[in-house]
């Protein structure tokens, strides 16, 4: 089986519990303080590792980095092109509310010093057929896009945290994940099936994916058309669950599952992420997933 390559984040997670987000001009106690290990780019590839994938880590580190690398290393993921960086590692505030919704500030710190002597190191180990997974928390995912297309290799990215300025070849990709926030950001609509129609009308080629939460998931490509249920669980943190969700989503497609097999098989993983506190640590193992 061909390898995924993931250029992601590493970060440091602080976790503060309270009864509700907070509003502007608002000062809340919070219930809990805890430390996570994640990042989009760990998380996801923690749940690659964790779905049976061989997935290595491409990324960076500050000295306060050792945690991120250990709990990739654990997961099974391969941490030989980790590097440490200078500053400190990127980290997020979350704070999660009483219905299990969350708000983030993200600070990027080495996950923005991703340079072309680094992605020359990462490209050299990258045969055609691989994978390049990328998400929107490192330096200028459009560069590793073109240097995806030029190895051979595949190449999905998670076009989040969504920001309209930024310009990336989207034609290059393989695979567009996004959830419905990002997706009506992307396509200036609100509808799920519309975010579909457009994406799909303007990247023929590529397989839209749009993450529904609690509502499944739905994907095109071109004229076909993709859906499925997320089965009905009482959430307890949903930080994970969309990076749960990515891992497993490509596991099926590398294991050669329909588009409708794997979007099911990564409802059913995300659904018990969300039935646990924490990032990394609440993706589950492949043999969790029914």
């Amino acid at each position: 089986m061909a390898a995924v390559f993931n250029i992601g984040s590493l970060n440091i997670d602080l976790v503060y519990t309270l009864e509700h987000i907070v509003r502007p001009g608002e000062t809340l106690t919070s219930r809990t303080r805890t430390v996570h290990c994640g990042g989009k780019g760990a998380n996801q590839s923690v749940a690659l590792a964790r779905a049976g994938v061989r997935v290595f880590h491409a990324g960076k580190v500050g000295a306060d980095g050792g945690e991120l690398i250990a709990t990739l290393r654990n997961a099974g993921v391969d941490v030989s092109l980790i590097e440490t960086g200078t500053g400190p590692s990127g980290h997020a505030v979350i704070m999660v509310d009483d219905a299990a919704d969350n708000a983030i500030v993200l600070y990027p710190g080495t996950n923005h010093q991703l340079d072309d002597g680094f992605l020359d190191r990462v490209f050299a180990m990258v045969a055609p057929g691989d994978w390049i997974l990328l998400q929107n928390e490192v330096n200028d995912p459009g560069r590793m896009m073109r240097r995806a297309r030029m190895a051979g290799a595949y190449c999905a990215f998670n076009f989040a945290p969504f920001d309209p300025a930024l310009e990336v070849p989207l034609e290059y990709l393989d695979v567009l994940l996004v959830n419905e926030i990002e997706g009506s950001g992307l396509a200036g609509v609100d509808e799920p099936e519309a975010i579909l129609e457009h994406l799909s009308r303007r990247y023929p080629e590529t397989l839209v994916v749009v993450t529904l939460g609690p509502d499944g998931a739905v994907a095109a490509r071109g004229a076909e058309r993709f859906r499925a249920s997320s089965p009905k669980v009482t959430p307890v943190d949903t930080t994970a669950a969309g990076d749960t969700f990515i891992g497993y989503f490509l596991a099926g497609i590398q294991e050669g599952m329909g588009t409708a097999a794997a979007l099911t098989l990564a409802c059913r993983a995300a659904a018990v992420t969300v039935t646990r506190p924490g990032a990394a640590e609440s993706i589950p193992e492949r043999t969790e997933i029914c």
